[in-house]
């Protein structure tokens, strides 16, 4: 049997893979245009704002992995409250899920960081190069002294959001009003320098050239999608019943020509979409709901004369049935979405109100594996341990350690515990028993506790317990 070369299917040179075709997306104006751009500086005002915001003499939101703290406005989060993060996950996949449902890909299209930069760094091209067909005309012309400047001044711009950008992503887990002199003093750190370099080019080769090729190959989202919708979600879609058959005609003429839809077949739809695809051919993974298409063919209607909504946010039953606005959004409200509803709603409850009842104080109680029992004098017995004790407050505290669970049983070692602000602190902890009790327990493995008492003594202050087990041996 022999194999067809790839030649033979039509594609030159033996390739397998089609080339990228350049996508030079066309500026819009409208509805849903304004609201991306709202979702930009919504977007960056918090990223680029957050981290110079100071509260109580830090930075509000720093999550710094050399000291092993987070800091959240008020809260001092450990290591061991990793918890909390892995739940916000787990309540932010639901939330993805929530929305996907009701009205699909509108992360993608209005928060999703790759759409955010790449509106972005569309901006400054189409400042620095002009408009879509002003771009086209430019690469295709040859190297003059006039596309240096241009290309190159979009180029400057592109960089230096691109380190901007680099710069205040470090700032989330280095304090950012340290992060120049750690950068540029004596004893620059050249691990801060990868990092920020690093967030740039990756800020500058995703926003500024893969752009759509993130959404169409690389992001996973747009391949589970279609699992996450069904026929009565709300998504991007073109009415053919209505504008089938497409023809151009004049907009001066006031009959429009016999056998056509409302369509004229302008392309506007295609040159404003940032993933070049055409809406009119139906729903598709890489459609990134922008609704960019939306605003150009309401303007096109608007000047034809024509209703718009030709192209809209609409449901797949709702064009197949010719439903109204309230028959389609009664079915929005469907058994899926309330089920997804119901658990974003019941998770985010419970993580808000286990994080607002959160202690501020942890402790970790270790067995010495090194000498698990022994005698001491006139035969008490002797367990060692090793306390920690964690303190989430930016105040330094004392601690009073006591023992409870066994009568007799007492501590012979530092009964106190000083730990400093947003830190920890460890000591040995050594419990007796009395030789005339341990006799009657002589064998046994007891169950003890220890209290980790604040020295302040707030109603708001409880005594933390921690389990222990104390060996007698025969």
């Amino acid at each position: 049997m022999s194999i067809p070369s790839p030649a033979a299917n039509g594609q030159p040179g033996g390739s397998l893979y089609e080339s990228r075709i350049k996508i030079y997306p066309r500026s819009v104006t409208g509805v849903f245009a304004r609201w991306r751009w709202v979702m930009v500086w919504i977007t960056q005002l918090f990223f680029y704002g957050m981290p110079w915001l100071q509260w109580n003499g830090r930075q509000a939101l720093l999550f710094d992995l050399e000291q092993r703290r987070f800091y959240v406005l008020g809260l001092v989060l450990q290591p061991q409250d990793f918890i909390y993060l892995a739940a916000l996950l787990v309540i932010s996949a639901l939330a993805l899920f929530f929305f996907t449902a009701i009205a699909g890909r509108l992360w993608c299209g209005y928060a999703c960081p790759q759409t955010v930069y790449t509106e972005m760094f569309l901006w400054i091209e189409r400042k620095t190069e002009g408009d879509r067909s002003a771009r086209m005309r430019l690469d295709a012309q040859p190297w003059s002294l006039h596309k240096l400047t241009r290309k190159g001044a979009k180029q400057a711009g592109w960089i230096g959001l691109a380190l901007l950008t680099g710069f205040t992503f470090v700032g989330f887990f280095h304090p950012i009003r340290e992060l120049v002199p750690a950068l540029t003093g004596p004893a620059q750190s050249p691990w801060l320098w990868f990092w920020v370099l690093f967030y740039a080019l990756a800020t500058y080769g995703n926003a500024g050239y893969l752009r759509e090729q993130m959404c169409k190959y690389m992001c996973p989202y747009a391949r589970f999608q279609s699992a996450l919708i069904d026929m009565d979600s709300l998504v991007i879609a073109y009415d053919g019943a209505r504008g089938e058959r497409r023809g151009p005609r004049s907009r001066k003429s006031e009959e429009r020509p016999a056998g056509l839809g409302d369509c004229i077949d302008c392309t506007l739809c295609v040159q404003v979409c940032p993933t070049g695809i055409d809406i009119r051919h139906g729903l598709q993974n890489e459609c990134i709901a922008c609704a960019a298409c939306i605003d150009v063919c309401d303007d096109v209607m608007d000047k034809m004369g024509y209703p718009k909504g030709l192209i809209r946010y609409t449901t797949g039953n709702a064009v197949a049935q010719g439903w109204s606005v309230r028959q389609m959004l009664r079915r929005v409200w469907r058994p899926r979405v309330l089920i997804y509803g119901a658990l974003l709603a019941v998770l985010s409850g419970a993580w808000l109100w286990s994080l607002g009842h959160r202690s501020d104080v942890d402790a970790m109680l270790i067995k010495d594996r090194g000498a698990l029992a022994r005698m001491v004098d006139r035969g008490a017995i002797e367990n060692t341990y090793r306390l920690q004790v964690t303190n989430s407050r930016e105040a330094a505290r004392r601690f009073r350690l006591e023992v409870q669970g066994l009568p007799g049983l007492r501590i012979d070692s530092a009964t106190t515990l000083q730990v400093e602000a947003a830190g920890s602190a460890s000591v040995p902890l050594r419990l007796v028993l009395p030789g005339e009790i341990a006799q009657q327990h002589a064998g046994q493995s007891l169950h003890v506790q220890v209290r980790v008492v604040p020295d302040e003594a707030r109603a708001d202050d409880p005594a933390l317990l921690v389990g222990a087990v104390f060996i007698v041996p025969r």
